[in-house]
This record gives C-alpha cells, structure tokens and sequence, in this order.
C-alpha cells in the first residue's frame, strides 16, 4: 500500500539584478547535472522559466512549479539574490522548502566571476524571519554544484515527512487502557501539526470485525501469513481469525481515511480484546506496518505519529517497543563485557509483546502473549510474533505533546547488539551511548510514556531537522549528551560526569 508522498523538489535559482545572471544560470545547471549525476532526475525539477530577480519572476517561477508537480521547494543563491522576492517565493510555496547557496569556484575568478552568495545568505535567512516563514537550512548551507545536490538529497526525507504529516490521519480505536495513560496526550497538537484525529470505539471494531464472518478473502490471506511465518507457524488456527482482523483494519481504512492520503493507526489489545475477540492483535500489527501503515499499541496516538515520522525518513519498516528492562549483570558480563565498547548503563532491553515486523526480526515464531496469559485462558491470547531484533544501527526516537500542550521530542542512535536476548516477546539488546544519563535526564526528566519509536538504521540527522521543521522548541529535543557533557538538571557533583 503506498501510505507515503513521493517528493518532488522544484529548483529555483535567484539571482540580484547588479549581479551577472549567467552566475545563477551556469551554476544551476552544474548543480542539475551534479544531483542527476548521483541520484537521479526523478525527485527534482529544474525550473526553465526565468531566473527571479524581481517579484515579477518570483510568481512566474511559483507557477512553472506547481504546474510541474513539485511538492517541495529548493531556492538556490547562485549568486547574492533578491531578499524580497526570494523570501516571498517561499511564502507563498505551499510546501516545505530549503535555501541553499553556491560556493565561489576559483580563485582566479574573483571579479565577474564572484557571486557574494554566502552574504547573500545572511540577508535571506534575516528576510525569512520577518516573514514568519519556515526554510530549511543545512547546516552549512554554502557548496559547490556536488555539495549542494548532497544538501538537497538530505532534504528528501525531511520534505517527505513534513508533506505526509499535513496529509495524515491517525484512526484509534478505544481509550488508553488502565494505568496506561502515559500513552495519553492532548490532542491540540496533532491539529497544530496538520494531522487529522479519528477516534473510535472499541464496539465499533467489534462491529466491523464481525461483518467480516466467512469473509471470501481470508483463506488467501492465510496463506499468505503461512509463507510469511515458515516454520514459526506455531499457532496455525489463529490465523483465519487474524486475517479476518487484518481484513477488518485494511477496510476501514479505506472506508475511512476520507479526503487524507496517509493513515496511522492507535489500536486497542487489552484489556478486554483478548476475550472478545479471542486472540491478541500484535501479529496483524506487524504486518500492517511492515506494509507501510504503523500501528501503535495501547492506543497510543503519539507514538503511530512518532512511526509515521521514522516510516516517511528511513523510508523502511519501523517499530514501537518499550523502553524496557535492564540488561542483568550476568548477561552483561558473559556475552557484552570486552566485546563491545558498552557499559552496563549504555545498554537496555526493548520489548513488546510481538508487533515487530518478521523482516526484522532474527528468527520468529507465533505465539500466545505471555503476559497475559498469566491471569486469561491461554487460548485467548495467541497472535503474538515473538523473536529477537535484528542486529544492527537504529534511532530511537518519539514526538509527544505534554500534559500542557507543548510539543517534545527526543533521538538518540544507537545499535541492536548480535546478543540472544534468552527472554519472550519482540525483543533485543540495545546500546546507547551514555543511555543511562539520557534515561534519567532526557526520558525521566522530560515525562515521556515507555513507548519510543526504533527506526532501523542512523537517522538522528533527518528527524532532529524534522523535528525543527514543525515547530518543536530546539530547547526540546533530547538527545543523549556525550560524556562530560552536562545535562541541565544533572547534578554537577555526579560522578558520572
């Protein structure tokens, strides 16, 4: 299912009219031919129209864009340019966009051939500020024609997730569960956001779900499960009635996603779906996600919008666990100690019970859901996919709003460590640089749930700029502070430091 926009950059270059416009015009085209080189044509859009020196360009270069699909937006300093008309093509470009400037390229061109666009930078970023407009800058906004295709290939991803969120709707389905209202936020920001809210009740799945009795399309659907699980496949009489659950979810999405193009979804597990509809739903969440819908457990909204970020960034299958348990010290000392650069504190267990998609699991098997076994009929609790995480890079990261309606964020990169785990569920040994400080002084200290979202791969540059992009206080996103680097609220008599 494609539940994620396709992004296409419209490049503008500028240029100001006391300077020559075959700066902008030559250095656009090496930049074109530079991007197309590495990457491809297919995700950006050179604009012929004009080069905007005037207001004038400006609404000619807005129209040639739209005209030509663009849902993002590159402005390029081929030389000083425009401040006015630069910054008033951003504006009025409904989508996200960046600004980036060309570099001088030799030396011994320094008088017709000086494009003065690193001042002209200043003036650009000044102009968006007065204007109240969002841009993108790269860190180092300044390169040559290569440096600025790179620039503009590490923007895809923020455009792709900025796009999606304006487009999105989260569809959840019953109240958090008791004792699980970590899960729970005010709303206010997802409309902030851009991002539609439906919330539904539980009878409301149950109703849908049982419309779907003998439904013809189960028995494929089964089959499918059955290659998908190989020998895993330990509880093969649940399957008919996840493929009718999976049915159930696929329709009402389809039914109800309205005029929005993307879909999460927050879903109900317990405490009452386990008796009513006599399995739990951890496998069908998997696959969902795996398909490019995320699905939260517990109905926790934030964090199907925290796997709707990590999906649309690392265009790939993410993941929501808790942040779970210690790793015991004789784990630790057997199988980590002198292999890995880790400490004790750097490392922790992430667990659900078994809503990680298999193709990112090592091994997996279909089981019953064991914690909740403990006080239901085992029968009733089956569908879970239990394995341990593949080994390797991840991010882990969520968005929260908190109890006064502020938006949060936190990332931190890490990796799965190639360690058995010798425990149930959907679960791996994660280390974090210096997590043990991050857990008390970002995690603790900034009152987030247990749940965080694990994207498979190092994607902490893409979402802290995301996270910038939708109005998400600098001051606001954690991350885990290196060695000897304070913490705010930690003690400085600590001898962790």
């Amino acid at each position: 299912m494609n539940n994620l926009p396709e992004v296409k950059i419209g490049i503008v270059a500028v240029s100001r009219d006391c300077f020559p416009e075959s700066l902008s015009v030559n250095r656009r085209k090496a930049l074109v031919e530079a991007y197309t080189q590495k990457y491809g044509a297919d995700s950006i859009y050179e604009c012929p129209v004009c080069i905007v020196e005037s207001e004038l360009h400006m609404v000619q270069a807005l129209e040639d864009i739209k005209q030509a699909g663009c849902n993002a937006l590159a402005v390029y300093l081929g030389n000083f340019g425009p401040e006015i008309s630069e910054t008033l093509l951003a504006k009025h470009f409904d989508g996200p966009k960046m600004f980036v400037a060309a570099a001088e390229e030799s030396g011994d061109n320094l008088i017709q051939g000086r494009g003065d666009a690193y001042c002209g930078m200043l003036n650009a970023s000044y102009n968006l500020k007065l204007r109240n407009v969002k841009a993108y800058i790269p860190e180092y906004p300044v390169g040559d024609a290569e440096e600025c295709a790179d620039m503009i290939h590490e923007f895809l991803p923020v455009a792709r997730a900025v796009i999606g969120l304006r487009d999105l709707k989260i569809i959840s389905f019953g109240p958090r569960p008791l004792n699980f209202l970590a899960c729970n936020a005010p709303i206010q920001q997802l409309y902030n956001l851009g991002v539609e809210l439906e919330e539904n009740s539980e009878l409301d799945l149950f109703e849908a779900f049982h419309k779907h009795d003998g439904d013809e399309r189960i028995p494929e659907l089964v089959k499918e499960m059955e290659a998908e699980l190989g020998s895993g496949n330990k509880k093969p009489d649940i399957l008919p009635k996840l493929a009718q659950y999976e049915l159930t979810l696929k329709d009402w999405v389809e039914e109800h996603r309205g005029y929005r193009k993307y879909v999460a979804i927050a879903g109900k597990c317990w405490p009452a779906f386990q008796t009513q509809f006599g399995f739990v739903p951890c496998y069908v969440n998997s696959r969902l996600t795996a398909q490019g819908i995320p699905v939260s457990c517990e109905v926790d909204i934030y964090g199907a919008l925290s796997e709707f970020i990590g999906t649309a960034v690392s265009e790939d299958i993410v993941t929501l666990l808790d942040i779970n348990n210690s790793v015991p010290k004789d784990l630790y000392s057997e199988d980590i100690s002198g292999k890995y650069d880790y400490t004790l504190k750097d490392t922790f267990m992430g667990f659900h019970c078994g809503n990680t998609a298999s193709q990112k699991l090592s091994f997996c098997e279909m089981k019953y859901q064991f914690i909740m076994a403990r006080a239901l009929p085992e029968e009733v609790t089956q569908g879970t996919l239990e394995g341990d995480i593949v080994p390797g890079d991840i991010t882990f990261f969520r968005l929260q709003s908190t109890s006064d309606n502020k938006l949060r964020a936190y990332i931190a990169q890490g990796e799965v460590l190639p360690v058995a785990t010798r425990s149930f569920g959907a679960i791996g040994i994660f280390a974090i640089p210096e997590m043990g400080r991050f857990y008390r002084h970002v995690l603790i200290e900034g009152n987030y749930p247990h749940h965080g979202a694990v994207a498979f791969g190092h994607f902490g540059k893409a979402l802290y700029e995301v996270f910038k992009y939708i109005g998400v206080p600098v001051d606001e996103i954690g991350y885990n502070q290196p060695a000897g680097v304070r913490y705010p609220t930690e003690n400085p008599f600590c001898s962790s430091l």
